[in-house]
């Protein structure tokens, strides 16, 4: 899985927010603290609002909250806010490639690596990461013999 600048941009902006703890955040605070270019950042912030995960607030002291707790946000709803869905192949659903009788299985390859993304985005929220106590389904995984490698 490659994971883009705007999905690395928009999960450290509502992590950023979720731990202000329910005070509004600028784009400003969130660009410098993170060390993201700001206006990425706005663009990245307007789709996160557009898509319901934040609400932003104009004027003087406006910024960014978050829509609901950062315990019902997923980190598979940020991403799939800025980069749409979390697995396709050359940009459709794994469901919907046809491939010659030869190569068929492959779809079923890609359906299950889109269940095993799901099982680990889905089910890690942003209080997670905020609290750094991920589910023990990913501290399983993360124990597995050969996960820090890269391959």
């Amino acid at each position: 899985m490659q994971v883009t600048s705007r999905a690395d941009y928009a999960l450290r902006a509502v992590v950023e927010i979720a731990r202000g703890e329910g005070a509004v955040t600028t784009r400003d605070n969130l660009a410098s603290g993170q060390g993201i270019p700001a206006k990425f950042l706005e663009a990245i912030l307007g789709e996160l609002s557009r898509s319901g995960l934040l609400l932003s607030k104009r004027g003087a002291g406006g910024g960014y909250l978050l829509a609901r707790s950062a315990e019902e946000i997923s980190v598979a709803d940020v991403l799939r806010a800025v980069d749409g869905p979390l697995a396709g192949v050359r940009g459709e659903s794994p469901e919907d490639v046809i491939y010659p009788e030869s190569s068929e299985t492959l779809r079923q390859v890609w359906i299950a690596v889109r269940v095993s993304l799901r099982l680990v985005l889905e089910n890690t929220s942003i209080q997670d990461i905020v609290r750094k106590e991920l589910p023990s389904s990913v501290r399983e995984m993360l124990a597995i013999p050969g996960a820090w490698e890269r391959r």
